[in-house]
């Protein structure tokens, strides 16, 4: 929200432990954090002492970089040193574990501790940048595929003139989204297993694709094999290691999206490919007609979809919310529907997929951006997973928005088992406690509709609401998230239906 390194401090032991599904999701999503766990005296460490835990292991694959502090000089370099690796270069987690004797000690403070860091950014070289523009200068069907690296770096300005004077195509990743503003005319949807028919379809067709900060994930190109085999590659990166990982380029960039796109600017000629881009508006037409999204005008005991509330609460908020969805179909749905205005406004966890994320994670958020509006949107099945999170905002008093989607299952699990297991279903079905009066009981606004004809009015209220409020939609219990990309297969396989 910040492009500030966030800090959480633990306890020893299972105050330690509980933090590193939250430090591997951070690590997966290069997100900045610096963790501070306590720890034994150090005598006691490798005594099984009560409460000790060897986090440093546990963390070594998780993080950039851990450090365990048993003497207290050793603190104020140590930290400063975190924050540093935790920010600079591809950002990431850091843990550094404090000894309670360290905790405890006494030493002499010296500022000059704090100094003696620094980073270099990637120096991009001259004759790459001329490769590079000549491929976007002579290229007739070019993409650009833009990721999460475009916000680690600021670097939404230099996006959107890139592409215009280009007049490439853009289309995003999954933590690519609000990277750019939906309305701009050349963005042409969502990559993935979920995303648009034409963004994926489109990629077998591309003579050109410019990847940037994006890691050519497998929920992005689908079956290797078969992704892109049309195209040279151009793909710019802050982390070396990710170039030529997945993906075999032509040109590889390693440097800041920014500043590579800026100097990228200077190459290239102004361009223009109406014709290109015209192929996305006609898939997005049949992608249109053929996935019913709503009904139009609400009906009363219409069955209320997913895609529909999503789409009212982006037109009611403008596009100018921030939404943090969990995992699972609303989380795709929100992806899809949410129609982003501003940079910073989409947080998910992607890597990692953690059910339970979207609760503490808003709650983050928002006191990160007071003045922003922040929507968790959450499944059923994700709610349960961190529902004391409601605890903090009762005691805080924060004012975040709680949307959950409820359609009695762990439903992107269960779209599985009907699409690809015949339908032998296995432990997705919920029963759910009374979501509004756990609300309530914390001192929590809350309601619940099921009909249709009722859900203006009750997204109005929850906006209206000078408080966190939660609202509880019942949508249709057997949806399905279409197009979508069956697991294995390529991106030009991917279904309507």
């Amino acid at each position: 929200m910040t492009d500030k390194v966030g800090v959480c401090i633990a306890t020893s032991g299972p105050g330690a432990t509980n933090l590193i599904t939250g430090i591997a999701d951070a690590m997966l999503d290069s997100i900045p954090v610096v963790c501070i766990t306590g720890q034994v005296a150090n005598p006691l460490i490798g005594t099984d002492a009560f409460q000790e835990a060897d986090i440093i292991g546990m963390t070594i694959p998780i993080t950039k970089w851990n450090y365990q502090i048993t003497d207290p000089k050793e603190i104020p370099h140590i930290l400063a040193k975190a924050f540093h690796v935790a920010k600079n270069g591809r950002p990431g987690p850091v843990l550094i574990d404090v000894t309670k004797d360290a905790q405890f000690g006494e030493f002499d403070f010296d500022p000059e501790q704090l100094k003696g860091f620094s980073y270099n950014t990637p120096v991009v070289c001259e004759s790459d940048l001329s490769k590079a523009a000549h491929l976007i200068n002579q290229a007739k069907r070019p993409y650009i595929l833009a990721g999460h690296g475009i916000t680690i770096a600021n670097a939404e300005a230099a996006l959107a003139e890139f592409a215009t004077k280009t007049g490439i195509p853009v289309a995003c990743t999954l933590h690519g989204l609000s990277s750019i503003t939906m309305d701009h005319p050349l963005y042409v949807g969502m990559l993935g297993m979920h995303g648009n028919y034409g963004s994926n379809v489109l990629t077998n067709e591309a003579d050109l694709i410019i990847a940037l900060g994006m890691r050519f994930d497998d929920r992005v190109t689908g079956n290797l094999n078969t992704y892109a085999k049309n195209a040279k590659i151009i793909h710019i990166d802050i982390d070396k290691a990710e170039l030529n990982k997945n993906i075999q380029t032509n040109v590889a960039i390693h440097g800041d999206a920014k500043e590579v796109l800026t100097e990228l600017i200077n190459h290239v000629a102004p361009n223009n490919h109406a014709s290109w881009i015209n192929k996305f508006k006609d898939y997005y037409s049949l992608e249109h007609e053929t996935v019913m999204h709503y009904q139009v005008t609400p009906q009363p005991g219409h069955k209320i979809k997913m895609a529909e509330v999503i789409d009212k609460l982006s037109r009611k908020t403008k596009g100018n919310a921030v939404i943090v969805s969990d995992v699972g179909q609303h989380q795709m749905i929100a992806a899809r529907y949410y129609q982003f205005r501003n940079p910073r406004s989409h947080i998910t966890s992607g890597g990692l997929g953690t059910m339970g994320f979207a609760l503490p994670a808003a709650i983050g958020a928002k006191i990160a951006a007071p003045d922003r509006e922040v929507i968790a949107v959450i499944g059923d099945g994700g709610f349960q997973m961190n529902i004391q999170e409601l605890a903090v905002l009762a005691q805080e008093g924060l004012k975040v928005k709680i949307l959950i989607l409820n359609n009695e299952y762990l439903g992107m699990v269960r779209q599985w088992q009907e699409l690809f297991f015949e339908e032998r279903y296995s432990f997705t079905s919920l029963v759910n406690p009374d979501f509004v009066k756990i609300a309530q009981a914390y001192s929590i606004p809350a309601m619940r509709v099921s009909d249709d004809s009722e859900l203006n009015k009750a997204l109005d209220t929850m906006l209206d609401t000078d408080s966190s409020f939660l609202l509880e939609v019942m949508v249709e219990k057997q949806g399905k998230v279409f197009p979508m990309v069956p697991a294995g297969c390529g991106v030009g396989e991917i279904r309507l239906s």
